[in-house]
């Protein structure tokens, strides 16, 4: 089993930048693909944005678009999420998550994930 811490959230304000990380352990996620998603409050959890397993397939939600970049360094088991111009409309609470191995590319629904963090709360000031 893997688990999953994320770090990096804060409160910004708008215009600004943060780099989320996420930090794997109990087994090596070289071979998965790796998802981001948030949380606001009253909102269903959705996606943000997949980096394959080796990187070099990156999805993103159209919110997340021109923004955020999800990157990883596989020897360290981390992976990240670079946020760019944030907005209000960002904040919420952002997770990780393992992807299923194998399954479909891209994995943008919460059911194709086996592995969540706890999640790291980002809030964005006007």
């Amino acid at each position: 089993q893997v688990q999953l811490v994320e770090s990096g959230g804060g409160l910004v304000q708008a215009g600004d930048s943060l780099r989320l990380t996420c930090q794997a352990s109990g087994r090596a996620i070289s071979m998965y693909s790796m998802g981001w998603f948030r949380q606001a409050p009253g909102k269903e959890r959705e996606f943000v944005a997949a980096i394959s397993w080796a990187g070099a397939h990156v999805y993103y939600a159209d919110s997340a678009k021109g923004r955020f970049t999800p990157s990883r360094d596989n020897p360290k088991n981390t992976v990240y999420l670079q946020l760019n111009s944030l907005k209000p409309d960002d904040t919420a609470v952002y997770y990780c998550a393992v992807a299923f191995f194998g399954k479909v590319w891209p994995p943008t629904n919460v059911s194709q994930y086996m592995s969540w963090g706890q999640g790291t709360q980002v809030t964005v000031s006007s």
